[in-house]
């Protein structure tokens, strides 16, 4: 099958980490390889930390969302992947920087196409699957808040204390990779999520044409919820409360099924959480049904340090709706 899995930040790196698994690899027949062709679309709006620092100096995209899906991509164990993931711990100007984000920019210098040097970072790293920005714009996001003020950058609505109401995009008619649209078009199944609900997954859906492509899309299109609230993106919001948000943004339904995690979290990770005002979302199931989102329901936790999907789990049910929809 053909999978597509939109959106940015760790959670669509750990759902790659799952999906990589499944793809067929030249010359070789498993039968596990169930995907003949993975594509990656990943949000490109960051202006924090070193891509922020990139964004700024070199006047190019912030490549730190795509190039962790690129490591996700990799064979994990390649001394390459490794290099691509190491941050430099001091070194004046360097410290902070990341290796992979500084070889992403060079390669933008020698190209002058960050798309192209994302597709030829891919191909040193060997990755299974292919990885596109979700447009090649310089575009800024821009939160109208609950009290009415709106507020630019990334990094400024994460520190903000209010709710965001609605998130909007300069310039608002940012333009998709033809890549992008084209992979929507034939995928048989698309994903969005987990990651943060505006930052991570609505943004690619203010990019022009990407949110009409979902709406007609062919292919099975299923939403990974999250697990925990996310302060001043999803503090208080159930699970049909966050395809909501989505839905207002993408201007009506693009979901035919939900993942949902309805396994109870450790007591010394909820207080952990607790800290931040987070907790696990609430899977009303019952109202995210009445909106006409078929549920998938089970454990699909992984607890260490922090809280993540297992991407095994996650995967493998997935693949399962995909398996279901071909065989109709």
């Amino acid at each position: 099958m053909r999978v597509v899995a939109i959106g940015g930040g760790t959670g669509l790196s750990t759902l790659l980490r799952g999906l990589r698994k499944h793809v067929a690899v030249p010359g070789q027949t498993t039968g596990s390889s169930l995907i003949t062709d993975l594509a990656a679309v990943v949000t490109v709006t960051d202006d924090g930390g070193s891509s922020g620092r990139l964004r700024k100096d070199f006047k190019m995209l912030p490549p730190g969302d795509l190039r962790n899906c690129m490591v996700a991509l990799s064979e994990e164990e390649d001394l390459l992947a490794q290099l691509f993931r190491h941050r430099f711990r001091s070194g004046g100007e360097m410290e902070g920087h990341n290796f992979g984000n500084l070889f992403v920019a060079a390669l933008t210098e020698i190209t002058g196409d960050f798309g192209h040097a994302i597709q030829l970072a891919s191909k040193i790293l060997a990755t299974r699957g292919r990885i596109y920005p979700v447009t090649t714009a310089n575009a800024t996001l821009v939160a109208r808040m609950d009290d009415g003020s709106l507020v630019r950058g990334e990094t400024n609505i994460s520190a903000t204390k209010r709710r965001i109401v609605e998130l909007m995009m300069e310039p608002p008619n940012a333009a998709p990779l033809p890549e992008t649209i084209d992979a929507i078009n034939r995928a048989d199944l698309i994903t969005i999520g987990p990651g943060s609900l505006y930052t991570s997954l609505i943004t690619n859906l203010l990019v022009d044409g990407v949110a009409q492509a979902l709406r007609n899309a062919n292919g099975l299109r299923v939403y990974v919820c999250n697990l925990m609230t996310q302060a001043n993106e999803s503090l208080g919001l159930s699970a049909s409360q966050h395809i909501q948000r989505i839905y207002d943004h993408a201007g009506g339904p693009i979901f035919d099924y939900a993942i949902i995690n309805t396994a109870p979290v450790s007591p010394e990770m909820l207080l952990r959480y607790a800290a931040e005002g987070s907790l696990p979302i609430e899977p009303d199931i019952d109202r995210v049904e009445a909106m006409g989102v078929h549920c998938v329901v089970g454990n699909f936790l992984s607890e260490g340090d922090v809280l993540r999907h297992n991407p095994e789990t996650v995967t493998g049910a997935l693949l399962e709706l995909g398996r279901l929809a071909r065989s109709r």
